[in-house]
């Protein structure tokens, strides 16, 4: 079996899909975000304010290779953005894990990521009334990188077992 990788948007549900997937399948599971955090000894948001993007990007790519050399198939859930940098798409086509597009709608989005908003850096700044906007501008922004993966789930009102059935009938 391969490398089982899900992107999507942040709050489409990759970790927790990720998670009940891996334990179905009995595979391991990682957050490639928890295991950035745990390579480089620092989490996520201090390391873009002490180090900054780049360098945060660089490393994200780094540990994305380990991972996938890895023998042992695994599920594995990006970062909302990871897709989106430094040719991540073509290493994941490469290295001939099978791809997961979470595709949540903007509507859905701005409803599961408003409770949790302070623990987003990302929108943690953004206005409630700005959050739809500012959502659906980046989704239109990352959607062409999503949308190569090697196949979308539509996210609507399923449960998580029910996702978890659609991406098994796939592989």
């Amino acid at each position: 079996m391969q490398h089982l990788v899900l992107m999507g948007y942040m709050g489409s549900g990759k970790s927790t899909v990720g998670k009940a997937l891996a334990k179905y399948l009995q595979l391991d599971f990682k957050d490639l975000d928890q295991e950035i955090e745990k390579d480089l000894g620092k989490s996520i948001p201090e390391i873009f304010i002490q180090k900054g993007e780049i360098y945060f990007r660089r490393n994200e790519r780094m540990v994305l290779e380990q991972l996938l050399q890895s023998p042992s198939p695994m599920v594995l859930a990006l970062g909302g953005g990871t897709p989106c940098y430094g040719n991540v798409i073509s290493l994941l086509h490469q290295s001939n894990a099978k791809t997961f597009y979470l595709k949540v709608s903007i509507v859905d989005l701005v409803q599961r990521l408003m409770p949790e908003k302070e623990f987003r850096p990302l929108i943690k700044n953004i206005a409630a009334d700005n959050l739809q906007e500012f959502i659906a501008k980046h989704l239109f922004e990352r959607r062409q990188f999503y949308e190569q993966a090697n196949h979308t789930i539509q996210i609507k009102n399923q449960s998580v077992e029910e996702i978890v059935q659609q991406i098994v009938a796939l592989i």
